[in-house]
Order: C-alpha cells, then sequence, then structure tokens
C-alpha cells in the first residue's frame, strides 16, 4: 500500500502543489515553516516512502550531537574504513555547537541521497524517525543516548560490565572508599557506567555512598569540577572512576592543583582508552570502549552488510600505572 502512496496523492490532500511536495521530501530549505509541517504530517498520515537512494549513492552521513571530543575522531575512523571500502565519501555533522547544521539535519540529509546515516549518542524522536523512514533513508544509531525505540538498529558496547569491571579492579586493590564520576544522568551509557558502579560495591557487601557518586558532561571541566568535589570531602576517596578519559584527565588536574599524587595518593580509572590515555603521566587505567569498531560496524549495518539490528560489542579493562594497591 505504501508504495502505491504518491507525491500527486500527498499533494492533494495536503493542499500543495507537487513541486512543494518534492521540495520537502528532498530536504530543500525553500519552504514556509506551516507549509512543511503540513506536508509532513500528510506524509506521515499516508505511510509515503521515496523510492530509495540509488545503488550508486555515494555518501555516508555521520551526524553527531556533538564534534568537539577526541572520542569523536575515534567513531570517524570507523565510518572511514568502511567508507573506503565501499568507494563512499562521508559527511560530518553535528547537531549542536561548531559544525551543527543550521537547518533540520534531517532536511540535510535528505537533500543528499546519502547510501546511510549514521546517528552518534543521539536519540531520535518517533517525528525523526517517520521523517527518515518516509524518505526511505536507512539508518542506525551508535552509542544511542536513550533505550532506542522498537525496530532501530543501534550498536553499542557493554557499560554496565564496564563500570563493574573498573570498580572491581579497584576493590581488588584495597580500594573501599571509592568516587564516581558519570556523564549525564539522561544518557543510558552513563547510567549504565554508574550501575555498574553501585553493582559491584553491592557486591563486595559495601554502601554506596551517595557523596561519592558524582554527575556532569563527559568533558575534562567536569571531571576537573567533580574530582574537586570528591577530595574536598572531609573522607574524600582513595580512588575515582571516572565515566570518561576526559573526566579522568580532569581529576588528574583537580589532583595536581591539591598537591595529591596520582597514583600513591589516589588512584583513577577511566572509560574509553583514547589514544592519549596511554601517553598522560602516568599512563591511564582504563576501559576499552571498542569505539573504532562499533563505528565500522555501524557503517556496514547501514549498507546493508550485517543481519544484526542490535549490536553490542564488549569493553575491556586496561590496567596502566594510574592505579595501586591501597593496602
Amino acid at each position: 500500500m505504501a508504495q502505491r502512496v504518491t507525491i500527486a496523492r500527498i499533494a492533494d490532500a495536503a493542499g500543495v502543489s507537487v513541486p512543494t511536495v518534492s521540495k520537502v521530501v528532498n530536504g530543500r530549505a525553500d519552504v514556509a515553516p506551516e507549509t512543511r509541517e503540513r506536508v509532513e504530517r500528510m506524509l506521515r498520515e499516508h505511510g509515503y516512502r521515496r523510492p530509495a537512494a540509488p545503488a550508486n549513492a555515494s555518501l555516508l552521513d555521520v551526524v553527531f550531537n556533538e564534534l568537539e571530543s577526541p572520542w569523536a575522531m575515534e567513531i570517524i575512523k570507523g565510518v572511514e574504513e568502511v567508507a573506503r571500502e565501499n568507494d563512499l565519501g562521508v559527511v560530518l555533522s553535528a547537531q549542536e555547537g561548531p559544525g551543527a547544521i543550521g537547518r533540520s539535519w534531517v532536511d540535510a540529509v535528505a537533500s543528499r541521497r546519502s547510501a546511510g546515516l549514521i546517528l552518534v549518542v543521539s536519540e531520535l524522536t518517533p517525528e525523526q524517525i517517520g521523517r527518515l523512514t518516509a524518505r526511505s533513508i536507512p539508518f542506525v544509531v551508535v552509542d544511542p543516548a536513550g533505550e532506542p525505540a522498537s525496530g532501530v538498529p543501534s550498536v553499542g558496547a557493554t557499560n554496565w560490565n564496564g563500570g563493574l569491571s573498573a570498580t572491581r579492579h579497584l576493590l581488588e586493590l584495597g580500594h573501599t572508599r571509592i568516587g564516581m564520576i558519570g556523564g549525564p544522568p539522561s544518557m543510558l551509557c552513563s547510567r549504565a557506567r554508574v550501575d555498574g558502579y553501585r553493582a559491584a560495591l553491592e557486591t563486595a557487601g559495601l554502601t554506596v555512598d551517595p557523596d561519592l557518586v558524582r554527575w556532569g558532561t563527559f568533558h575534562l571541566e567536569a571531571g576537573f569540577e567533580q574530582g574537586t568535589a570528591l577530595l574536598d570531602l572531609d573522607d574524600p576517596p582513595t580512588a575515582i572512576f571516572a565515566g570518561s578519559d576526559l573526566q579522568a584527565f580532569g581529576v588528574y588536574e583537580a589532583a595536581r592543583v591539591k598537591g595529591i599524587t596520582i597514583p600513591q595518593d589516589l588512584s583513577v580509572v577511566g572509560f574509553d582508552d583514547l589514544p592519549m590515555a596511554r601517553w598522560v603521566g602516568p599512563p591511564l587505567t582504563t576501559i576499552r570502549q571498542p569505539l573504532t569498531e562499533m563505528a565500522a560496524t555501524a557503517a556496514r549495518l547501514v549498507l546493508g552488510q550485517a543481519e544484526d539490528r542490535r549490536v553490542e560489542l564488549a569493553t575491556t579493562l586496561v590496567v596502566r600505572q594510574s592505579t595501586r594497591d591501597s593496602r
């Protein structure tokens, strides 16, 4: 039935011309907002599907929540690896911050007739899903911000296991007062890492002290701010598990400012295993999240080269010199 719905039928239902509907479907900017909204509503109600991009489509779109992170570079490496194998170019854009798309990112992607779309650390609304589906744009979410809607393909990592492993490592070194810095509590991966931390403590028979659990962004500034707050406690932690490597680097600076030596006075564990983690002083113990592999898997999935709709890749503990026995 969906295949029989034509642009002419949508135009008639919306009370506009066929070229106007065509502009909306193809992401053109020269349509009045109220007209665009009316056409979009008719597209959803009638179940319209634009013909899929031609087999010789030459681009892959990657839309980040934000691009200002070395974390993003690891994702780009994975996508480009698969793009090269398939003779595709890669278009990068962001929903927020420098490099953000000025108009709707769905319209921007639609206008390019990409072979597929990879969304990174994002949460798709039902309206966005409908718009992508109407335009026959294959899409995959990498490290989704929230629980993906039914039928939305996604690639993630074992964040809960990572949080568990990081905390168990510190417990095995004799630490019992362990601080935790999570990312935004609205993000699924952030909550999962904190839940893994809690599970490790509870399994060890320890009570989770709410004063030791802090939340922030995944950036350096949050690591410094929340790390400082933890170290200012009357009974500060002897170890801190940061929800990202960038947060961990912020904790390094908070410790330096306070004259606290890592790992002699404070053990620190990060999450991601960014390339710079091995070069900081001391080299950072962290949970390796296979970011490049996650991105490559997503690219293959969106190109129809993989069958699994939900993929979760394993995280692993990488022990370096930022942790030591506290006994």
